[in-house]
């Protein structure tokens, strides 16, 4: 059962959209700043960029690292800014063995690796919820699938070139499917093989999707999750990982969420 789809009500409403790092959206809160009518607010040591974003009401935040973290953002932008849904954007560990670095991965669903109240509970099951899964808004995927498609096809070719990103020289794939989230970033070998061995199906890893999830479940707040492929979760994310943030993760948040605006604005007139 994916989340709810937003409502004629909830497209009047701002959306948030969250990242964990600066690096994330860097280019977004420069966008959002040339709004005149731009306001910051600052609640429980965040800064909210409540405005306009490609004439879309948006509010932009960094909800920074890990799954509480990302709950308390996620909880804030609904009752105290109104939210109408919620989009995501950051980088991730593969998992898949298709992935590579500079690919997306799009959330069909998502589930916290690092539940675990066994025996009270099955492993992985959210405990008094009965799910260990959290499926995202089906309509905004797709919307977020396609703008994902239309940056990396038509945008990035050219950006690549332009920048000389070291990291990114193939031609990135979009994918749809599960992340996995955890408190823990994983960078051995050993530890990304046990992962996937616990969850096959797994495209990504990261540390705050799930917990997003999750609350926008309990509220009955759309939500899609957009994760581009920084690192292989190996031995070698250490160094790739910091390296992406600095390279590319803005630019392709940027470039994705602008065509994901644009085509919410055309959907609603």
């Amino acid at each position: 059962m994916h989340s709810p789809v937003p409502s004629s009500d909830a497209s009047r409403k701002p959306l948030g959209i969250v990242a964990a790092l600066p690096q994330e959206i860097t280019q977004l809160i420069a966008e959002l700043s040339l709004d005149p009518d731009l306001r910051v607010v600052t609640l429980g040591r965040r800064d909210y960029y409540v405005g306009r974003l490609w004439q879309q009401p948006c509010v932009l935040t960094l909800a920074r690292i890990g799954k509480v973290a990302a709950a308390t953002t996620a909880a804030a932008l609904i009752h105290e800014f109104g939210v109408g849904a919620m989009l995501f954007t950051g980088v991730a560990g593969g998992l898949g063995a298709a992935l590579r670095v500079g690919d997306i991965v799009v959330a069909e669903t998502l589930m916290q690796h690092d539940m675990d109240a066994s025996p009270l509970f099955p492993r992985h099951q959210i405990p008094l919820l009965a799910r260990d899964r959290f499926d995202s808004c089906a309509l905004l995927t797709r919307r977020l699938t396609r703008a994902a498609t239309d940056f990396v096809e038509q945008v990035l070719p050219g950006l690549r070139a332009h920048h000389g990103w070291t990291l990114v020289r193939h031609a990135p794939q979009v994918h749809l499917g599960l992340i996995a989230s955890g408190d823990q970033f994983i960078a051995a070998a050993d530890t990304r093989a046990t992962l996937r061995a616990a969850v096959p199906q797994a495209l990504a890893v990261e540390m705050e999707g799930g917990a997003i999830a999750q609350v926008c479940y309990e509220y009955d707040v759309p939500f899609a999750v957009m994760r581009t492929i920084s690192d292989s979760a190996d031995d070698a994310a250490t160094v790739s990982f910091p390296l992406f943030l600095d390279e590319v993760a803005s630019v392709y948040s940027y470039g994705v969420i602008r065509r994901f605006l644009e085509m919410t604005e055309a959907a609603e007139v």
